[in-house]
C-alpha cells in the first residue's frame, strides 16, 4: 500500500511538472515580444555612463527588477482573484506612462533649446563623485520605473495563460517566467553594454598569424559598431514605449481592439504585425502627446514641482 501511495504521488509531481512545462513554454512564447522591448528599453537606460560602473548599474537594475517581479507576481495572483476588472485599468495607466516617457524623450530631440537650458546645470553638476552616484542613482531609478511596467505586462500574460490551472502551476510558472525573463533580458543587457571592452579585447591581441590579423580586425570592428549600436538601441529603445504602451491601451479599449480586428481581418503574417505594429505605435504617440501637454499644464497651473 505504501508502495503504491508513493508511486502515486510521484506519478502526481510528474503530471504537475509536465503541465508547469507546457505551460510556461507557451508564456515564454507569448512574453517573447516584450522581452525584446525590455532589452531596448533596459539597454538604453545604462549608456552613457562611465565604462567601469555599467556592469554595476545593469547589477542594480536587474536586482530592482526581481523586487518589481516579488511584488507583481503576489498582486497579480491577488487582484486576479479578488478584483480581476481592476488589472486592465491599472495596465492601461502604466501604458500611459511609457507613452508619456517616450514622448518626452522625442519632445527633447524636437525643441532641444528649450531642454538644453534646463538640462545644462545638471550636467555642470557633474564634478564629484558624488553627484555621479547621485546621477547613477537617478538612472537606475528610471529603468526599474520603466521595468516595473514592462514586468507587469509579462506577468498579466502569464497569467492569462495560466488562469485555468491550479493555484500552485499558477505560481509556479509565472514565478519561473519572471525570473527566465529577468536573468534573459540582464544577461543580455550586460553582454551589450560591454561588447566594447570585448571588441578593444580583441584588437589588442598579440600574433601574427593570418587569423590573429582576422580576429584583432573583427575586434576593431566591433569598437567601431558598438557606438552605432548603442545609438541604435536608444532609438529603438524610445519607438518600444511607443509600440508596448500603445499596445496595453489599443487592448484595453473596446473600440480600439474592434477596429484593429476590422484592419487585420484577412490579413497574415507580416503584413498582419505591420498594421498592429502601426496602429499601436500611431496611439502610443497620441496618448504619450496627450499625457505630456497634461503633465506641461498642471505644472503651469500648480507649479513646476
Amino acid at each position: 500500500m505504501a508502495g503504491g501511495s508513493l508511486l502515486a504521488l510521484i506519478d502526481d509531481i510528474a503530471s504537475i511538472l509536465d503541465d508547469v512545462a507546457a505551460m510556461s513554454k507557451v508564456a515564454a512564447k507569448k512574453t517573447a515580444s516584450v522581452l525584446g522591448d525590455d532589452l531596448a528599453l533596459n539597454a538604453q537606460q545604462v549608456t552613457g555612463v562611465k565604462a567601469d560602473r555599467e556592469l554595476p548599474i545593469v547589477w542594480a537594475v536587474a536586482k530592482g527588477s526581481m523586487l518589481n517581479k516579488a511584488i507583481l507576481v503576489p498582486l497579480a495572483l491577488l487582484i486576479s482573484a479578488f478584483i480581476p476588472w481592476a488589472i486592465t485599468p491599472l495596465l492601461m495607466i502604466g501604458g500611459a506612462y511609457l507613452c508619456y516617457e517616450g514622448f518626452e524623450k522625442v519632445a527633447h530631440k524636437l525643441m532641444p533649446g528649450k531642454h538644453q537650458e534646463e538640462e545644462k546645470p545638471a550636467t555642470e553638476q557633474v564634478k564629484t563623485e558624488a553627484d555621479a552616484k547621485k546621477l547613477e542613482k537617478e538612472k537606475v531609478k528610471g529603468a526599474v520605473r520603466t521595468d516595473f511596467i514592462l514586468s507587469a505586462e509579462i506577468i498579466v500574460i502569464s497569467l492569462g495563460i495560466v488562469s485555468a490551472a491550479p493555484f500552485l502551476n499558477q505560481v509556479t510558472v509565472m514565478v519561473l517566467i519572471a525570473v527566465a525573463m529577468t536573468i534573459g533580458v540582464y544577461g543580455l543587457v550586460g553582454a551589450i553594454v560591454k561588447i566594447d571592452d570585448a571588441g578593444l579585447y580583441l584588437s589588442k591581441l598579440s600574433g601574427e598569424s593570418s587569423v590573429m590579423n582576422g580576429v584583432r580586425a573583427f575586434g576593431r570592428g566591433i569598437v567601431n559598431l558598438a557606438p552605432w549600436l548603442m545609438k541604435t538601441l536608444s532609438v529603438v529603445g524610445t519607438i518600444a514605449m511607443f509600440l508596448v504602451g500603445g499596445s496595453i491601451i489599443s487592448h484595453g479599449l473596446p473600440f480600439m481592439h474592434s477596429l484593429l480586428e476590422k484592419f487585420t481581418h484577412g490579413h497574415q503574417g507580416w503584413v498582419n504585425t505591420l498594421i498592429t505594429g502601426a496602429t499601436d505605435l500611431g496611439v502610443g504617440l497620441v496618448v504619450g502627446a496627450a499625457v505630456l501637454g497634461a503633465v506641461l499644464l498642471g505644472q503651469k497651473m500648480f507649479g513646476k514641482k
